[in-house]
């Protein structure tokens, strides 16, 4: 998310840096390139004018810490008017005592309300506790009710089926009806959706409204679309009346403009951001999580949300002591790349660590995948040792190497080349876990030494020396 953004916002304040005063040359100069970098990230230039002038007036009024360097008051103003420009404060669904709360998901053809409404019915029974039951009132899209119902089957929450019935209206009366008999607590409607918006849709949509009255209208916006999703947003704002955003795609719009400009176009907030296309890839937005990214800071609070909602904190903190103990396996090593995985993505999540802690190294897709061949492998060759072997790796001589490589499919070089990594990351693991990183992650062990120690050893380092090799044999051509 925010790539593009990032790089040129964090190249505009690291030129602040060692200017012994800041004069307003120095402030222009940085204004102007900052109002370049947000256009060129498809804000909207009407919140690309307000922001400039804001951050500008402050910069120069110095309203900040007088403990700060300049560079330092610059960033600070920079990183408070991007969390006010995003929404502020996260806001989430506002739940009331009425049975059932109605949720409304609205949006354009295509911007993935239903499967949104399948990640949201998942987020709110899973982490809210609620029973919520789904209804699609789409009519017109072919196999539109039974996309929804698939869904609901994958994600194991309810959904009524009523395929006699074909008139919106009758369906959210029926829906209502199931909720109070059955005891559901929430009703999710997923609505019809057009290419455009037309007068049509629109009496549609206002008529489930009477009907329902629901407590959250939530537009759904694809967030790679720019600013033709904040002008959507606006005027379904203006016709029926949003209560707040979900913008999809974001894990591949590496601009950001919707997510920069929606909020002060619309008034409304942006309450979960879709990060990926399995169901449990929605994340609670957070205005000051996400500036923080954007400028380089990381997520380390949304990180450790991850990791203590993925590991199970007495199993990490024995792995912490076996660690301290120099007791950690093979099988160790194994249990804890498949719970590194189990958190996603390694290069999201260096995405929400600071941008310095690798030297400003990044991984691409092709370095993701790599890493991931890499684990699965890493995987298949434990698995095909014995548990004495696991136990103890000293034991491993030259004919066992070539019965476990037989084993796993793979070289006897590449469980060397695993072997050797594994008594290094063990090295580096024990070093970050004394060093207190342990301690950062909320004494949830060692995961997060294990995340930076993948990164920095088998990731940055390694792909590093690659990419040198290859600049080398360019300048030898």
């Amino acid at each position: 998310m925010f790539e593009a953004l990032s790089d040129k916002l964090r190249k505009v304040l690291k030129d602040l840096r060692g200017q012994g005063r800041l004069t307003e040359a120095h402030i222009e100069a940085a204004m102007r390139e900052i109002r370049i970098a947000l256009l060129e990230a498809d804000v909207n230039f009407k919140v690309v004018k307000s922001f400039v002038d804001r951050v500008k007036e402050k910069a120069l009024g110095q309203e900040v810490l007088g403990s700060l360097s300049p560079d330092q008051q610059v960033v600070k103003v920079v990183h408070d008017e991007l969390v006010e420009m995003l929404g502020g404060t996260s806001t989430q669904i506002i739940f009331t005592k009425r049975v059932p709360n109605v949720i409304m998901m609205v949006g354009l053809q295509g911007s993935g309300k239903t499967t949104t409404t399948g990640k949201l019915a998942k987020h709110l029974a899973e982490t809210h506790k609620r029973r919520p039951l789904m209804v699609s009132v789409d009519v017109y899209r072919p196999a539109a009710r039974q996309q929804l119902e698939i869904i609901g089957a994958a994600i194991h929450q309810s959904v009524l089926k009523l395929p006699e019935l074909n008139d919106p209206v009758a369906l959210v009366k029926q829906a209502l009806r199931e909720c109070q008999l059955v005891g559901y607590d929430t009703l999710l409607i997923d609505t019809a959706g057009r290419l455009h918006i037309d007068d049509e849709l629109m009496n549609e949509l206002q008529q489930i409204k009477d009907e329902t009255q629901p407590n959250e209208i939530i537009f759904i916006a694809d967030s790679m679309t720019g600013q033709d999703a904040v002008n959507s947003a606006q005027q379904f704002h203006q016709r029926i009346g949003l209560t707040g955003v979900i913008l999809t795609k974001m894990d591949g719009d590496t601009r950001g403009g919707a997510a920069l400009s929606i909020k002060e176009v619309t008034g409304q907030p942006i309450k979960f951001i879709g990060v990926g296309e399995k169901y449990d890839a929605l994340e609670p937005f957070y205005p000051d999580r996400i500036a923080q990214r954007i400028l380089g800071m990381g997520d380390v609070l949304s990180l450790i949300e991850k990791v203590q909602a993925e590991v199970d904190e007495e199993q990490a903190l024995e792995m912490q002591r076996k660690l301290m103990k120099n007791q950690f396996t093979l099988e160790d090593f194994r249990d804890q790349l498949r719970q590194v995985r189990k958190l996603g993505s390694l290069d999201k999540l260096m995405d929400m660590l600071p941008s310095g802690l690798f030297g400003g190294f990044k991984m691409t897709a092709e370095q993701n995948q790599e890493m991931e061949r890499k684990f699965k492998m890493t995987d298949a060759i434990i698995n095909s040792m014995t548990s004495v072997e696991r136990s103890n790796h000293d034991i491993l001589n030259a004919s066992r190497r070539k019965r476990i490589a037989k084993g796993s499919g793979t070289s006897v070089q590449q469980v060397n080349q695993m072997i050797n990594e594994y008594t290094e990351m063990r090295k580096m693991m024990r070093m970050m876990t004394s060093g207190g990183l342990g301690s950062m992650m909320g004494g949830l062990g060692n995961m997060g030494s294990l995340a930076g120690g993948l990164a920095g050893g088998l990731g940055g380092g390694g792909f590093r020396r690659k990419a040198t090799k290859r600049k080398k044999k360019k300048k030898k051509r």
